[in-house]
């Protein structure tokens, strides 16, 4: 018995599924989850001792690689200062400006704790802010799991089978309208029938918790343009693109900006955050000033904004996005060049330091078509580079993510595994 399988068995005596996130169980793959004891740039190193390159990172926010001495340096030193002090500190103002000046929509900013917690507290404010109760989301588009948003939802929700959770009323689900993704005519057709219903909009703008689907030519701006003609909330849930696609994300990648933008993930550098920020105007209806409550005990949590802090200036202060779009662009050119010549179906969407891999002969553009790729096949390629080194999600509804520490050697390595595997199905 490995380490791992050890670690695997004990953990689900304790712990549902053995697990504290479902993806991670590798349900949708198959086989047992390894442990990881500790990780260092591009490379996790497992309880069993294998090295693997790591195309998970963190889902999402290891934009820098794993350990890195700059956030390291600047957690100690925010924790030789305390872990917590339940009173506003430096560090949240200066996240808060940093925020403001990378990402197009945000006037105002409000920390949390994580991405669901962004996003629940961003359709409660639409809601309080039009004094309106419906919302509309797509289908395919994880927003986490709040309950008005776990319907229809991807990532960890199509991995287990259940795309909607069980203990969300009935009568909550029916102020969510669930639309295909790419299909602007419905969204016309529901704000015809509900437009003075609906309090917002949210969507991923590049939906990644199906893979990685990119919307099609005109579709973003009509949702802005009905958002705006029917006074509803526009509300781009950039979780995970944020800070990724682009220093301020996919709505500056486009130039279309949202009312409301939800955050997580990189703003943390590796600790617990998440963060909604917007108009002033909708802003200020949150608590204190407003009537829309929302609290947390750790929002703006020290070690957390120290970390964010060093992870976005860092972002800043080098040549990050024009490095990983080269080194997004070599593997996804390399996958899909070496299917070319072996005439297999796949398709390879990237953007910046995020791509994913679909075997299918058609382009993805929402979760029916991302449903209808070949999981076999997935399965069989995620385990065989699995074994020669290469970590990516366990799922075929999840984007792959690189990091700057890619660039030591990791990325030519990794291609090399990549391409000699797809070969080999």
């Amino acid at each position: 018995m490995t380490v791992s399988s050890d670690l695997f068995t004990r953990a689900q005596e304790l712990i549902p599924g053995g697990v504290n996130s479902p993806v991670r169980a590798f349900r949708s793959v198959g086989g047992a989850p390894f442990f990881t004891k500790k990780a260092h740039g591009a490379t996790l190193t497992t309880a069993d001792n294998q090295e693997l390159i790591d195309f998970v990172c963190t889902w999402g926010p290891a934009i820098h690689g794993h350990n890195n001495p700059i956030i390291r340096e600047a957690i100690s030193d925010a924790l030789f200062k305390g872990t917590s002090f339940g009173t506003p500190n430096p560090y949240e103002v200066e996240m808060a400006e940093l925020i403001a000046k990378m990402v197009p929509s945000v006037e105002k900013v409000r920390m949390v704790n994580s991405g669901t917690e962004a996003t629940m507290t961003a359709i409660r404010l639409a809601r309080g802010y039009t004094k309106r109760d419906k919302i509309i989301k797509f289908a395919g588009c994880y927003h986490g799991h709040v309950d008005s948003l776990l319907i229809a939802a991807g990532s960890g929700a199509l991995t287990l089978g259940k795309p909607d959770s069980a203990g969300i009323p009935e009568s909550l689900a029916k102020e969510t309208i669930v639309l295909p993704f790419n299909d602007l005519s419905k969204v016309e057709e529901a704000f015809a029938n509900y437009g003075e219903q609906i309090a917002g909009i949210i969507l991923e703008p590049f939906p990644a918790n199906v893979g990685l689907i990119f919307p099609e030519s005109g579709y973003l701006q009509g949702l802005r343009n009905l958002c705006t003609k029917y006074g509803s909330v526009l509300i781009f849930d950039e979780v995970m693109t944020g800070f990724r696609v682009s220093a301020g994300g996919v709505q500056e990648h486009v130039g279309i900006t949202p009312d409301l933008t939800a955050l997580g993930k990189i703003i943390g550098g590796g600790l617990p955050v998440g963060a909604l920020g917007g108009k002033a105007e909708i802003m200020d209806y949150l608590a204190p000033l407003g009537p829309v409550y929302q609290a947390g005990t750790l929002s703006g949590n020290p070690l957390a904004m120290a970390a964010g802090i060093s992870s976005l200036k860092l972002l800043l202060e080098t040549d990050a996005y024009a490095s990983l779009e080269k080194m997004g662009k070599q593997i996804a050119t390399a996958i899909a060049d070496t299917a070319k010549e072996l005439g297999m179906p796949v398709q390879v969407p990237q953007v910046g330091s995020m791509f994913c891999v679909y075997f299918s002969e058609k382009t993805v553009a929402n979760l029916d078509d991302a449903i209808a790729t070949d999981t076999e096949r997935f399965n069989k390629y995620f385990h065989r580079c699995l074994d020669k080194g290469v970590y990516l999600p366990p799922s075929k509804y999840e984007a792959n993510f690189i990091s700057t520490a890619h660039q030591q050697g990791a990325i030519d390595q990794a291609t090399d595994i990549l391409t000699q595997t797809l070969r080999e199905l």
